[in-house]
């Protein structure tokens, strides 16, 4: 065990994530946040921990490694999690075509090709009609992000002792020190995870970077009744354009000029709907993707109700009513590349550019990359 401290600057999912793996090794942490909570993206998405969107290679072996970490950290923390699986439904033949050459490619990740009869054994959600099948994985994991990152901060300081600072900017970093307003402290290894701010902290070097702002805009449906429960997390034709993983299937082209053709508008705003559930029976529901540096802060209701539309296509419900809907702003790369890590100084590091698989790759990443350094 080392003897040394450590400062992280962001309460988000990276930073939490370096925090623990800084944290098992023995270093003395500080978490230091500019709000009173965390309020950014971390908190405002699916929940999804999702290997099934990453390529072979280090970004599966990253999101598995994740899955595990996330498993003993709520089992560890009491963070409510499902290992529901994912179910992505075909209901044109160029999807289930697609579908099939997933499972026959990625043979080693226990995919499963579900008929119609299968997949509404599976979920009572899915609309039957038109459906032609599924594709079954059961490595994708729930939690709910507004519990879940609530909770982490307060199990790093139980269990390891780490100081938890909120409500405090920084404004500087100037090793081994960082400031914030009137107050410094110092420390043997900094970590900068600051998300979707490139402008407080080494604005001329994030400005040097391949990375852009994502926004995208979601909403929550209020508890089922019943206790009805939809199962896996449903997705459909249209997500099969948006993970990486999704393009090494050799029809995915042909399936993208239909899409293209059929729903412009969805391509124009990165549309591509998923639906997940919560402990309290609450659906959450999305999303869209606009790109760029600095964005409309206000949400277009025609978005939403697009996101709606296309999912009554595909999943159906016994309650409908949104109780809230939301935006969120994340860092992404422009590069394809899965992550940023960058040492713009001695004892200084920063980790960014997780895009929109900040709960799928940060508790991996952060730990690959400790025990690299090791």
């Amino acid at each position: 065990m080392l003897n040394k401290s450590a400062i992280v600057i962001g309460a988000g999912i990276a930073g939490l994530s370096i925090a623990r793996a800084l944290a098992v090794r023995g270093y003395k942490v500080k978490v230091i946040d500019r709000e009173q909570k965390a309020v950014g993206a971390s908190v405002r998405n699916f929940g999804m921990v999702w290997p099934i969107g990453q390529p072979a290679g280090d970004a599966y072996e990253t999101a598995m490694l994740s899955r595990h970490l996330w498993k003993e950290l709520a089992d560890d923390a009491g963070i409510w999690y499902e290992e529901a699986g994912s179910l992505h439904l075909a209901y044109e033949k160029d999807e289930w075509k697609v579908l099939g050459e997933l499972k026959d490619i990625y043979k080693n990740r226990d995919y499963h090709l579900l008929d119609t009869e299968e997949v509404l054994k599976r979920s009572p959600a899915v609309v039957p009609d038109r459906l032609i099948g599924g594709l079954y994985s059961k490595e994708e994991l729930i939690v709910d992000p507004r519990q879940a990152i609530a909770r982490i901060p307060l199990w790093l300081a139980e269990k390891f002792g780490v100081e938890l600072l909120w409500g405090k900017a920084v404004t500087a970093i100037n090793y081994p020190s960082v400031v914030a307003g009137t107050e410094s402290w110092q420390a043997d290894e900094i970590y900068l995870c600051s998300g979707a701010d490139f402008e407080t902290l080494y604005h001329a070097l994030y400005a040097q970077q391949p990375l852009t702002k994502c926004k995208l805009q979601m909403m929550r449906m209020e508890p089922q009744r019943n206790n009805w429960k939809i199962g896996p997390a449903l997705c459909a034709g249209l997500s099969l354009l948006h993970y990486t993983a999704f393009q090494a299937a050799p029809s995915i082209n042909i399936l993208k000029k239909r899409i293209q053709a059929q729903y412009p508008d969805y391509i124009k705003w990165g549309i591509h709907v998923m639906v997940s559930q919560n402990p309290n029976g609450e659906l959450t529901i999305g999303d869209s993707h606009e790109y760029g540096l600095t964005h409309d802060p206000f949400d277009k209701a025609f978005i939403n109700d697009m996101i709606l539309d296309y999912l009554q296509q595909f999943a159906r419900f016994n309650n409908n009513l949104i109780t809230e809907t939301w935006n969120g702003i994340y860092p992404k790369l422009t590069n394809g590349q899965t992550h940023l890590v960058l040492e713009p100084e001695q004892g200084v590091t920063i980790i960014n550019g997780l895009g929109g698989a900040g709960m799928t790759m940060s508790l991996g990443l952060c730990e690959r990359w400790m025990q690299g350094r090791s």
